[in-house]
């Protein structure tokens, strides 16, 4: 995965979080005003009807009542079995965008490793090879440092060498003398 799909992703998965948050806190809220407002308006409902109606009709009434009430508390019962389902269902892709967040850590924790392993390893070898190669440079400088301090010339194609003659030979070489 590239990282615009893991933020994309992971975008997609707050903002789920975020909207099931959301619709839990609405129904509670909902489900808590309901729960208050049935049996107020039932009895508000059966007063004015008891009120304005003679005793035979009250009969009538009270069976009426009956069936809009059950039938209203089935609604309700049957809207908090499909909120409870899907609260279910929510947390469980829920659980799955933990499990695949999770793995998604592992990963990126793995790949910075390995590349700061890559970038150590890089950096000694750089850092060898550099440290010969200055090491190699000193030397030539050095030996041009010399070269520059005695009085060499070129005679005829050839290196000539005005030689120290007050120094002892070192084998079968001879002093050069300094400018």
């Amino acid at each position: 995965m590239n990282d615009q799909t893991m933020l994309a992703l992971a975008s997609k998965m707050s903002a789920l979080v975020e909207k099931f948050e959301r619709r839990c806190e609405q129904s509670g809220s909902e489900l808590q005003r309901l729960s208050q407002q049935v049996p107020a308006v039932v009895r508000q409902a059966a007063n004015e009807q008891l009120g304005r109606l003679p005793e035979v009709v009250l009969a009538d009434v009270r069976g009426g009542i009956e069936r809009p009430v059950s039938d209203y508390e089935r609604r309700l019962r049957e809207a908090g079995e499909q909120i409870h389902q899907s609260s279910l269902a929510l947390s469980a892709q829920l659980r799955r965008a933990e499990a695949l967040h999770r793995h998604l850590i592992w990963k990126v924790a793995g790949i910075t490793l390995g590349s700061l392993m890559l970038m150590l390893a890089g950096s000694v070898w750089l850092s060898s090879h550099y440290y010969d190669e200055i090491a190699k440079n000193q030397i030539s400088a050095a030996l041009l440092k010399a070269y520059n301090e005695a009085d060499v010339t070129l005679c005829d194609g050839h290196l000539c060498v005005r030689a120290d003659k007050s120094a002892k030979p070192s084998g079968e070489y001879v002093r050069v003398k300094p400018r």
